[in-house]
């Protein structure tokens, strides 16, 4: 069972209760009114994670992107698209994941008409933990994969470097965790190095395959 971290459901949430040991469908409704930090007052809403509530696999990225925030769901995007080719290729049901974010909150500034993605602090990552520790406490998966540094260093502390351990499985609380690159790294890559990079992010998803109970 994941950690709970005291405290952090009650302060700034209108008295929001505990998350560990409340169902999926609870946490989603009680994050949709989380004021835990500023993000809440920019972004369109709360994206909090989707799928079946019995998988074997979470996928934890960064953040909701400007889609995503829009959309109300995890990975509409077009870093979704990516996930989803790099899934497919690896032999991996999207239908049997759940996806979710370790910031719940879409953090922007504005460029005219453009939101753009700022990268969210550890002081977001930490007022979202308590959303995170109850979909894993309420999804109870056996595998994890981490989606870029922020939503690694989320679960393996700062000094976690993904360029180095990318694709290597380790225990992470009972589980096994393998940390990878974000989608959207291939899209913000250079056009002729693209094949290359989905190459490996199928390539560190097959080992994620490779551990499915």
């Amino acid at each position: 069972m994941a950690r709970g971290k005291p405290g952090l459901g009650l302060a700034g949430t209108a008295g929001l209760p505990m998350t560990i040991g409340v169902s999926l469908d609870r946490l989603r409704r009680n994050a949709a009114g989380c004021t835990d930090c500023e993000l809440y007052r920019n972004a369109t809403q709360t994206v909090f994670g989707a799928g079946p509530a019995s998988s074997w696999l979470m996928l934890i990225g960064e953040q909701p992107g400007d889609q995503e925030d829009r959309q109300g769901a995890p990975f509409v995007g077009p870093a979704g698209r990516i996930l989803d080719t790099a899934l497919q290729r690896a032999g991996i049901d999207r239908e049997e994941v759940y996806v979710t974010n370790a910031v719940k909150h879409f953090r922007f500034e504005a460029d005219g008409k453009r939101r753009l993605h700022k990268t969210p602090t550890v002081g977001h990552v930490r007022a979202c933990r308590q959303w995170l520790d109850g979909e894993l406490d309420a999804v109870a998966p056996a595998v994890l994969a981490t989606l870029g540094a922020t939503a690694a260093k989320a679960l393996l502390g700062s000094g976690f470097a993904i360029t180095k351990e990318r694709g290597t499985p380790r225990e992470w609380e009972g589980r096994q965790l393998v940390p990878t690159v974000h989608p959207s790294s291939i899209l913000r890559g250079p056009p002729e190095a693209r094949a290359e990079a989905l190459d490996a992010l199928v390539a560190d998803l097959t080992v994620v395959a490779s551990l499915r109970p």
